[in-house]
């Protein structure tokens, strides 16, 4: 696992790079990306070869609650796979995630893009680069199942580092404790990084639960370059060197710098291009700033909307455990212990981190909650313990069923019986920026030679017509047609002439007698 995260690293490195050097071309992304991919391929034909030897020496059989358990867990991935196969619909992936790699790929370039909108194009951006290549080869379909595979090698990972202290039902039920997130399987089903940071973050903690310094920092640093907040998982992992590793500076240092070095060029890069190390972080464009000032009461409240009234659900069982895990803290082996201390420390840095709200946030934590969480149902008394499988098997049923009904809608699409573009105009939300060119006008009246000028645009990765949106237009660029969405032209264009209005997503299109302008 660990040579598979440090070569999905270097190759979205490569792909920085060539975007830097302005060669973000398709056929030198495909070559990096089948060198990827091969090596990938060969790594894991070693490890199935390694699996199957071991299966030969002995016979291992599965008793019925590993059984149900892992039954569980692939209809649950089998659903959010259904997901990943629609068309993109989430927020987040349509204003950057996805549109960010789009543009750089158009572009054969990666650059700073400057303005109110897309101001995260110097933040650190692993994940988007790895969409880069999918975007060149089948679009947001390949990003999102990517980010989904994502997923399962972070449960692969669970149940590696839970079997160093725990028997097989118990390690696959961290699994099963985990994948029944609702959050988790939301985001199986995006074009979003949380995913791919979390795969990082938890292979750090797998690392040091085996005393491996570089390993756990070298992944750390790769979750920093997925996403910049993944920064402060750096003092958790200090807390536990003082703690667990006899107070061991030299590590802490070695660790931190290393954590730091691997993010660096994306560091150096936004300075160059804005001279600060993190914009848009600190700036008036970032609104969400460290939370300082806060009461205990406010706290407490935070804490149980997290749990238990988030707009991306986590798992009750976490919360149901919280006082036991106090109870019997001195009763834990030493894994758990580090596990039980890494968790309360991911929950203070989750709430002084910037944040928008929701389970996302703490998603990359998860993973250990998850591991502890089994890891305590285990050292309890056997009524207490049958209760809380039960717990877990209905929470994971109930987001089979959740999911389920959710992911339904993308049946008709997938199969071909209801056109993409009919979903995507009953199912995006035009009142909240997103766009899609649902009656096909853009693309029938269009040409390549065309440029549009986007007023009241906010989420971009569907416009497929050459543009430029207002929050970074400069003096000197060229347009010949004006579209706005659900707001009105701005005076100086007043004498535009409105030749086109969609009713269903807001949009207008205004020209001036088709002639270029000069902004």
């Amino acid at each position: 696992m660990f040579t598979v995260a440090f070569l999905t690293g270097i190759y979205s490195y490569i792909i920085f790079i060539l975007g830097i050097l302005n060669k973000l071309y398709s056929g030198h992304i495909l070559l990096f990306t089948f060198a990827y991919l091969v090596l990938c391929v060969v790594l894991f034909r070693i490890r199935i070869k390694d699996f199957y030897l071991k299966i030969k020496k002995r016979t291992i059989r599965l008793h019925n609650l590993p059984k149900l358990f892992f039954s569980l867990i692939i209809i649950q991935c089998l659903i959010n796979f259904i997901g990943a196969l629609g068309p993109e619909l989430s927020f987040d992936a349509l204003w950057y995630h996805l549109t960010l790699p789009k543009l750089f790929f158009e572009q054969h370039s990666i650059f700073f893009i400057q303005g109110n909108l897309l101001y995260y194009s110097l933040f650190p951006k692993l994940g988007e680069m790895l969409y880069i290549a999918s975007l060149s080869i089948n679009g947001e379909i390949l990003a999102k199942i990517l980010h989904y595979t994502f997923g399962i090698l972070t449960l692969l990972v669970i149940y590696k580092i839970s079997k160093k202290f725990l028997n097989n039902v118990f390690s696959t039920l961290a699994c099963l404790i985990f994948s029944s997130n609702l959050v988790f399987a939301w985001q199986s089903t995006t074009a979003y990084i949380d995913l791919f940071r979390t795969f990082f973050e938890v292979l750090a903690l797998w690392a040091f639960l085996n005393k491996d310094t570089v390993k756990s920092a070298v992944s750390l640093g790769f979750a920093i370059s997925t996403k910049l907040s993944a920064i402060g998982s750096i003092p958790i992992f200090a807390v536990l060197y003082l703690i667990f590793d006899k107070k061991n500076f030299r590590s802490i240092i070695l660790f931190t710098l290393l954590a730091l070095i691997i993010p660096s060029p994306w560091f150096i890069f936004s300075f160059i291009n804005s001279g600060r190390l993190f914009y848009p972080l600190f700036t008036d464009l970032y609104p969400d700033q460290l939370i300082l000032n806060v009461s205990p009461l406010d706290i407490v409240v935070d804490f149980f909307k997290l749990f238990l009234y988030s707009p991306d659900p986590i798992s009750p069982l976490y919360l149901i455990l919280l006082p036991v895990v106090f109870i019997l803290y001195k009763k834990l082996n030493r894994h758990l212990k580090i596990l039980a201390v890494y968790s309360l420390l991911s929950l203070i840095i989750w709430y002084f981190i910037p944040r928008t709200g929701g389970g996302r946030f703490i998603l990359p934590y998860l993973p250990a909650f998850s591991i502890l969480s089994a890891g305590v149902i285990f050292y309890l008394d056997m009524r207490m313990r049958k209760f809380l499988l039960i717990i877990a098997v209905l929470i994971a049923l109930t987001t089979i069923f959740y999911r389920g009904a959710t992911n339904a809608k993308f049946v008709p699409v997938i199969i071909g019986s209801e056109t993409k573009e009919h979903f995507l105009s009953v199912r995006l939300n035009f009142n909240f920026g997103d766009f899609y060119d649902i009656d096909s006008y853009f693309a029938k009246n269009l040409t390549s030679s065309d440029r549009v000028l986007l007023y009241g645009f906010h989420n971009l990765y569907y416009v497929e017509f050459p543009f430029i949106d207002s929050s970074w237009i400069k003096r000197g660029d060229r347009f010949n047609y004006i579209a706005t969405q659900n707001i009105q032209l701005p005076d100086r264009f007043k004498d535009w002439m409105l030749i086109y209005y969609n009713k269903v997503t807001g949009v207008k299109l205004f020209t001036h007698n088709k002639t270029v302008w000069i902004y």
